[in-house]
């Protein structure tokens, strides 16, 4: 599995952290951006981006932080087949990507800690969808929904 990542300013810290636990854990990334603190960038380029990569490859995830989540959220979810979700603690990511096949990540960097950003990288990272009957129906409707919208 490909992740791709991708922050602005306000989330450029935290994204390097990320990198640096994606590396040590082994997983194939592509860190999309900002390459340098830079505090004049928006978060859109980024999240354009990583929501692209995302829903052209589908066994690949996507992580993407700003300073309070909602600009990345916007902007990925924009994309169909794009099923990103503020991360706001471990459990919550797990049902995320259990329940709902959660593609993206986003991690609010003005309001998530290390150890929590920690955290729900590894649920993200390791939680399987469960694929249930029940599951897949709403992935179909929200399938129907992107095409009549």
């Amino acid at each position: 599995m490909k992740v791709y990542i991708g922050a602005d300013h306000r989330g450029f810290e935290l994204k390097e952290k990320i990198a640096k636990w994606l590396f040590e854990m082994g997983y194939e990334f592509v860190d999309l951006g900002a390459n340098r603190f830079d505090p004049k960038d928006d978060y859109t380029k980024y999240a354009e981006e990583a929501a692209i990569l995302v829903r052209d490859n589908p066994n690949s995830r996507g992580i993407l932080l700003c300073g309070s989540g909602v600009g990345v959220d916007i902007i990925a979810n924009k994309f169909d087949g794009i099923r990103a979700s503020i991360g706001k603690s471990a459990l919550q990511v797990m049902e995320g990507r259990n329940d709902d096949d959660m593609n993206i990540l986003v991690l609010a960097a003005d309001f998530t800690s290390e150890k929590d950003a920690k955290a729900m990288l590894i649920a993200f990272l390791e939680s399987k969808f469960a694929a249930k009957p029940r599951y897949k129906k709403r992935l179909e409707e929200i399938e129907r929904i992107e095409a009549n919208n």
